[in-house]
């Protein structure tokens, strides 16, 4: 296990190294050390740190300029790393319980190092863990000492060749035989076989199979999760049986090895069913704990979330690693002024602040939202653990479902836009490969289409909250959750007679504003979906009908805005509360209100067509205070990005180098991989002998 780091502040927080930044770090009205103590607290430092430092002088991580390693290569690397992470043993299964909030951490440095590295270590320690833990009972809890020595290496693999988001369509059949007291898992045919697994294309050894269960009578009880041995740990050779292969090279995240799997009658254990929801008795009788099948779907759900909340979390790292380099580079490239010999920074020009600030606040907003979606993940888990089958139980599992189907499109998307608004604006330099925003925006892309494509996920969220009102309809029921989130349509009716009354740029400079706006949006939003299913209905139109003619215009929009009110909700309860301290108050309101109000900004259509908005002056007062907010968040821009940004090891970009030393560092890096530094003896800088060459390239 690696020793934390220890030392006061100055070996936690050291200050910013000298150079062409110091200008915009020096206008910063507050400490950014205070800012970072509360923010993610000593602790936390310390834990990011360790992990960092270990990583940093570890050869096995060391990074290598130019180097283009081939797909096997770069997998197998990939593996050992992983295996390293494991070693350093920087997080103990006691530590994830006593400090929840460490393990997205850990994953977050991952992906800063590497997205690749990041989603194989989730897949087997979160996602298969998890699955195994929460799923599982007493007889599974054998596996989870083996998955965290990596004895065994896992992946999750539910979707299939020929249908993915459709889950109900998955054809893997799990049949259970009372003479030999096993299942046997079988694929159909090829259409069935398992497809986009991750860490099933070359290591994993165990994977979570989802099957439909049968049982004799020819009785199906749905789709129910199954361990079940592809691999020899010893050879990596496929069990018997189990046709097991990798998918070759993909658009990003080459490091991961996302493979497929066909079963052909295997043959496992009866205890292999991960039994939480379901069991079968020994004889073949299907039994659950759930006699309410919509309590025991609601649960289900829930526990299907925790791969959706990780995305989350690796989307708003890319879009961190993004803002830094970004951001950094727009503080010292100086382009143009006032004069022939003045020239001034980028981030000095409005519209470089409109394009970049926004995203910088959605990093922080998107950030807390992400680790208090993770905390409410752990309660639901826990409370599964414990044998909780209560009605609220069920509820959190159906709200976390909700919230988390709507967070990965909302994260995955921001990102996506964020990441090539920072490529585009660090110009040329930005579409240099070496400065890793061409590698992030291919990283990001898969976030918005595994474990749910985007689209398809928010007819979750918008059907969780049709689902709600319709009792609200017709008998008066009062709108509850466990967490919270709907509750504030109990006031649905009156909410829909407020209007934007805000007449000045001054008074809208607050994510109250913003939050009052977004409440009457989603009740509006809602209406209008419940309005149209009832219509297409008494049309004529099917149920399925019905609901896929709601998406486009309302659904869809009615989903993106209920969770990013969340959003903007949490943020605000964070920034305001009273234990922040006043030093802090200032810049974190702003960030709260710039994220909230840019946000609201692209609803502003549905805001006018519905009648909140009114006149030429709110969208004008919306758009102006938007822009104030980049004016002033960008005083202190470069201090709010020293909080999310790694160390320059991590971050491995020479435009977005903590010295800024814009043009030093982008030169030496691109003479270091062309290596010309041997051959320039005929340029006069280069005429050395080789020490000077030798000492030359140590500086670069």
């Amino acid at each position: 296990m690696v020793p934390p780091v220890e030392g006061g502040d100055a070996a936690l927080l050291p200050e910013f190294p000298r150079g062409p930044l110091d200008a915009y770090r020096a206008r910063a009205s507050f400490s950014w050390k205070e800012l970072a103590l509360f923010t993610e607290g000593e602790d936390m430092l310390r834990f990011k740190k360790t992990i960092f430092s270990a990583l940093e002088k570890d050869p096995l991580f060391a990074r290598s300029p130019g180097a283009d390693l081939s797909l096997e290569k770069y997998r197998e690397l990939n593996f050992l790393r992983c295996k390293r992470i494991f070693e350093y043993d920087f997080l103990s299964v006691e530590d994830m319980f006593k400090s929840p909030l460490k393990v997205p951490a850990l994953i977050q440095c991952l992906g800063m190092y590497d997205s690749s590295l990041a989603v194989k270590y989730l897949l087997h320690s979160l996602v298969f863990g998890s699955a195994v833990y929460s799923s599982g009972s007493e007889r599974h809890l054998t596996y989870i000492p083996k998955i965290f020595s990596m004895e065994i290496f896992g992946c999750f693999a539910l979707t299939e060749l020929s249908h993915g988001s459709n889950t109900k369509a998955i054809r893997t059949t799990a049949q259970y035989d009372p003479a030999t007291k096993e299942f046997i898992i079988h694929s159909p045919d090829f259409e069935a076989a398992k497809f986009w697994v991750g860490n099933m294309g070359k290591t994993a050894t165990h994977a979570v199979v989802f099957a439909k269960l049968h049982v004799p009578g020819d009785q199906c009880h749905g789709l129910h999760p199954f361990i079940v041995q592809i691999r020899d740990p010893k050879t990596l050779l496929p069990m018997p049986g189990v046709m097991v292969g990798d998918m070759g090279k993909k658009l990003g995240q080459n490091g991961l090895d996302n493979g497929f799997a066909m079963f052909h009658k295997v043959r496992v254990p009866r205890q292999s069913l991960l039994n939480r929801m379901g069991d079968v008795t020994p004889e073949g009788t299907y039994v659950s704990p759930f006699k309410d099948v919509r309590q025991r779907f609601g649960v289900s759900l829930g526990g299907l979330s925790s791969g959706r909340v990780s995305i989350l979390s690796l989307a708003v790292v890319n879009l961190k690693l993004a803002m830094a380099i970004a951001l950094r580079f727009s503080a010292t490239r100086r382009q143009f002024g006032p004069t022939e010999e003045e020239e001034i920074a980028v981030l000095e020009y409005p519209m470089q602040q409109c394009r970049l600030l926004p995203y910088l606040a959605a990093a922080y907003a998107l950030d807390h939202f992400s680790k208090s979606l993770f905390l409410d993940l752990v309660e639901f888990q826990r409370g599964l653990a414990s044998g909780d089958r209560s009605a609220r139980q069920a509820e959190l599992g159906r709200e976390i479902h909700a919230l988390a189907s709507a967070s990965k499109p909302l994260a995955s998307w921001t990102a996506q836009q964020g990441i090539q608004e920072c490529r585009e604006a660090c110009g040329g330099h930005g579409y240099l490969a070496m400065n890793r925003l061409g590698v992030l925006r291919d990283d990001n892309d898969p976030n918005c289409t595994y474990e749910g494509d985007n689209n398809v996920l928010l007819q979750q969220t918008s059907n969780y909250l049709l689902g709600l009102l319709a009792p609200r309809v017709q008998d008066g029921a009062c709108f509850r959750s466990p967490l919270k989130s709907v509750d504030f349509l109990d006031a649905y009716p009156s909410i829909l007679d407020q209007k934007f009354e805000v007449s000045s740029v001054a008074d809208c400079l607050d994510s109250a504003v913003a939050l009052a706006a977004y409440k009457w949006l989603v009740c509006y939003l809602l209406r209008e979906t419940y309005q149209k299913l009832n219509q297409e209905k008494r049309s004529g139109s099917s149920d399925f009908e019905a609901r896929n003619n709601c998406q486009v215009s309302h659904g869809r929009p009615l989903a993106l805005a209920f969770l990013e009110l969340t959003v903007v909700q949490r943020f605000h309860e964070h920034v305001h509360q009273p234990c922040v301290p006043p030093s802090l108050r200032a810049v974190l309101g702003r960030l709260s209100a710039l994220y909230a109000l840019w946000s609201l900004s692209r609803h502003a259509a549905l805001l006018y067509r519905g009648g909140y908005f009114s006149g030429e002056q709110a969208g004008e007062v919306l758009e102006n205070a938007v822009l104030a907010l980049c004016s002033q968040v960008k005083r202190c821009s470069l201090p709010l990005v020293r909080l999310i940004a790694p160390p320059d090891f991590v971050l491995d970009s020479p435009i977005g180098r903590a010295t800024g030393e814009l043009y030093k560092n982008l030169w030496g890096a691109v003479l270091q991989e062309s290596k010309v530094l041997e051959r320039a003896s005929w340029w006069p800088e280069f005429s050395v002998n080789k020490p000077v060459i030798g000492s030359l390239k140590s500086k670069l």
